[in-house]
């Protein structure tokens, strides 16, 4: 296979069919823009089937998403599209940079949730950006991002009810949209990469904040969402 473009976690290659990608799941982890990088054995396959399940879960829920199959322990079958080049964050409880930059205690819940748009640049650090900015830069169109809104919103609903399902909190995420014609759809991945996961009874993380805080082992807290996915 060729390989697209090569990111932080993930690998694309040119399918032979057309109109799909290969999207393959690597065990680098990264943290602060890359500046602190380890590997993980079987990262990359835990991701893997933790984001096949979660889009299969909103495919099924009449969300349109670049999801089509998983193929084997790495790899899933994607639609190819056009990529709009932001990260799209929705928080439910104070967290991370959230806390930060507002002096906002941690845990606390944010009613209704905050919808935050981050400029998808690694030479910028991933700048966080507005609405007009985003039309100044003609990265979207305003019925775009209305559609980008109301899909978030109501993508945050269903995955709040699954992880809540699994004894999770789903403290905020980040997601990804790609243009197929005239449909926006999402792309990229869902796990633990790029959500955070409080167990709902311990208030311990199940995702990568583990790695960033050198606070647990990733692996044990991905392989402990991936048992209860699988066991519901």
């Amino acid at each position: 296979m060729k390989l697209l473009k090569e990111g932080k976690a993930k690998k694309i290659f040119i399918s032979e069919q057309k109109g799909f990608l290969i999207q393959y799941f690597k065990d680098d982890a990264t943290a602060f823009n890359s500046k602190k990088k380890d590997s993980f054995e079987g990262k990359g396959i835990l991701n893997n089937k933790i984001t096949s399940s979660i889009f299969t879960y909103l495919n099924n829920n009449n969300i349109q998403t670049h999801f089509v199959k998983k193929i084997n322990d790495r790899e899933q079958l994607v639609k190819e599209l056009n990529i709009i080049p932001l990260e799209v964050v929705m928080r439910n409880l104070t967290a991370g940079s959230f806390t930060t930059r507002l002096g906002q205690k941690r845990g606390e819940k944010i009613s209704p949730p905050i919808l935050e748009y981050y400029l998808k640049s690694d030479e910028l650090n991933d700048p966080l950006i507005n609405k007009s900015h985003i039309l100044y830069l003609k990265l979207a169109s305003k019925d775009e991002l209305e559609d980008i809104e109301n899909k978030t919103i109501l993508i945050n609903k269903l995955l709040s009810k699954f992880f809540n399902d699994l004894n999770i909190d789903l403290v905020d995420f980040k997601l990804e949209y790609g243009k197929l014609e005239n449909d926006l759809i999402l792309a990229d991945e869902i796990s633990p990469d790029n959500c955070r996961l409080w167990d709902k009874d311990t208030k311990q993380s199940l995702d990568k904040d583990l790695y960033r805080n050198n606070t647990g082992n990733i692996l044990t807290a991905y392989n402990e969402v991936l048992k209860r996915i699988e066991n519901v």
